[in-house]
């Protein structure tokens, strides 16, 4: 038996590396998202692009998934006058989360 419970807590130990792991990498993801956004789309610069990349790592605080890093990221967008489609937004956010977890490996 001791066997099985040495796996079983081995399992759970992965799991729960896996998991952490993968909320810095979101973090790390909304936090390159939201600078790149500031910088590049709503034209923000300096110290302004690092408070707006922590604004989104905020926003995705408040639900689960992506939605809630979107509707920030709409609303400003909408405010600025800018208009993106979703699809280039979940894109990027995509392409982010690949760098995010490669920096954390």
């Amino acid at each position: 038996m001791t066997t099985f419970n040495d796996r079983e807590k081995a399992f759970e130990d992965k799991y729960a590396h896996d998991a952490e792991m993968m909320f810095k990498a979101r973090a790390r993801r909304n936090r390159l998202f939201g600078e790149w956004l500031a910088a590049e789309v709503l034209g923000l610069s300096g110290d302004a692009v690092a408070a707006y990349g922590k604004d989104v790592v905020k926003a995705d605080l408040e639900e689960e998934g992506d939605d809630d890093v979107l509707r920030k990221v709409h609303a400003d967008m909408e405010a600025k006058g800018i208009d993106v489609s979703d699809h280039r937004l979940e894109k990027r956010l995509d392409e982010f989360l690949a760098i995010a977890k490669s920096q954390l490996a």
